[in-house]
């Protein structure tokens, strides 16, 4: 009989696009190991129901993505430092007993991608972030520990802005009022961005702009890269990278193994 080999997951609705499991055989084949990770489509409301059947059939690890990650968070038995920052997991690590760990790892992923990568200092920098969801609620911790000189959270729903700068002690501003050319750093992080939907901000904005961020990756992250470099973005870049980032440091969670980032995302630059 053929041996199991160690079984992982992402869960999301949708959940067809997930890069992930390339990503984490990419790593596997570093570590020179052979392991099972698969795509699982939770429906809405029924996310811990899934998640336990995984973790009961053997599951060693899961990810998870959109619009899972404050169930994930309200599922797992304790929480990281850096997800109860967040308030949300896309990482969670079996402890035995029927416990589960829940991380994140969004921010470090999208750190290290901006510092690495792009070779984008963000110490003492204006950061402006677009977008108050989940995403960029498990990012800005992260981006805080890195010294900027501000951060600013700015939303369609300007309500949602605030609650969310109130949470981690920084600015908010509505998408039509913003200051030109007072950020160094723009991120986007809005919901929209998956249907090629810029969000609206004035090309004034971007006049200082270093680099210009899309979290999201690929023909999705066109529109508003292709905007930002137009309105006077010196640099842009997608989130492939963070997707690698944060996936790499999901698989060391689970595995103790340190994946070498930078060669998956130039094989997954030219698969995707």
């Amino acid at each position: 009989m053929a041996a199991t080999l160690p079984r992982y997951a992402v869960f999301g609705n949708p959940i067809a696009h997930s890069k992930s499991p390339q990503i984490h055989r990419q790593f596997a084949l570093q570590e020179k190991v052979r392991i099972e990770y698969e795509r699982i489509l939770a429906e809405p409301g029924a996310f811990a129901e899934a998640a336990e059947r995984f973790f009961a059939e053997g599951g060693l690890g899961a990810n998870v993505t959109v619009p899972f990650k404050t169930d994930a968070y309200d599922w797992v038995s304790e929480h990281s430092e850096r997800a109860e920052a967040a308030g949300a997991v896309n990482t969670i690590i079996p402890l035995g007993g029927g416990r589960f760990r829940g991380d994140n790892t969004d921010g470090v992923g999208l750190v290290s991608d901006i510092t690495e990568a792009q070779e984008t200092a963000l110490k003492n920098r204006r950061i402006l972030i677009l977008g108050a969801g989940g995403a960029v609620r498990g990012v800005v911790p992260v981006l805080l520990q890195q010294q900027p000189a501000d951060i600013t959270i700015a939303n369609r729903t300007e309500t949602k802005a605030r609650e969310l700068a109130e949470r981690f002690g920084v600015r908010s501003a509505p998408l039509n009022g913003l200051p030109a050319g007072r950020f160094d750093i723009i991120i986007n992080g809005t919901s929209g961005g998956l249907g090629g939907e810029i969000p609206a901000v004035a090309p004034e904005v971007f006049g200082i702009c270093e680099l210009a961020y899309d979290m999201v990756y690929g023909a999705a992250a066109q529109a508003f890269l292709d905007y930002a470099r137009r309105s006077g973005a010196k640099k842009t870049a997608d989130g492939l990278g963070m997707l690698v980032g944060q996936a790499a440091f999901s698989y060391r969670l689970w595995r103790g193994f340190s994946p070498d980032i930078k060669p998956v995302i130039r094989y997954m630059k030219e698969a995707v």
